[in-house]
């Protein structure tokens, strides 16, 4: 078994439309650890994920990206394109970045393929890790179905695998 490094994730709600369910903070930090774990990754951690609004993710989307509309979920990086890692100074962790996830659309996301908040979640923070370790399906074909195939793999360990599309009596 492969030793990893402690993980420290701070999880933050900053929006009031959505309640979020019990049980979705553990899930967020149990994904985050799968993909440290998957990609090899045995220094201490810290990532930082928040709960949002559609107008608020838009309005990032727009900011950081150029992008004036709504996406599920934007991942900032702290480590620069040569590589540099930002740790720190009081604890030694690297600083893997900020997650940003839209509740309102995680829901609707996730009633329309048809399973549950938590699965929808699971991917969503599943695929923001692995940006924050800097892949990006944006950039190839390849490098998406790279990244597809690695998110589906953590998924599947945690088993919330997309054969999973079933809605485990969550308030939505």
């Amino acid at each position: 078994m492969q030793q990893t490094g402690k993980l420290k994730v701070s999880i933050k709600n900053n929006q009031n439309s959505v309640k979020i369910p019990s049980g979705i903070r553990l899930l967020i930090r149990r994904c985050c650890h799968a993909v440290l774990i998957s990609e090899g990754f045995t220094q201490n951690a810290e990532v930082s994920v928040s709960f949002v609004s559609n107008a608020e993710i838009r309005r990032l989307n727009k900011s950081f990206r150029n992008k004036d509309s709504v996406t599920d979920v934007l991942s900032f990086p702290l480590t620069s394109e040569d590589g540099t890692i930002e740790i720190d100074a009081e604890n030694g962790y690297v600083m893997l970045g900020d997650v940003v996830i839209s509740i309102e659309t995680a829901v609707k996301q996730a009633n329309l393929y048809g399973h549950s908040l938590s699965r929808e979640i699971g991917f969503l923070t599943v695929h923001s890790m692995l940006h924050l370790l800097g892949y990006d399906h944006e950039t190839s074909p390849l490098d998406e179905r790279i990244m597809r195939e690695k998110e589906e793999a953590v998924l599947e360990k945690l088993g919330i695998s997309r054969e999973m599309t079933f809605t485990d009596g969550e308030e939505q």
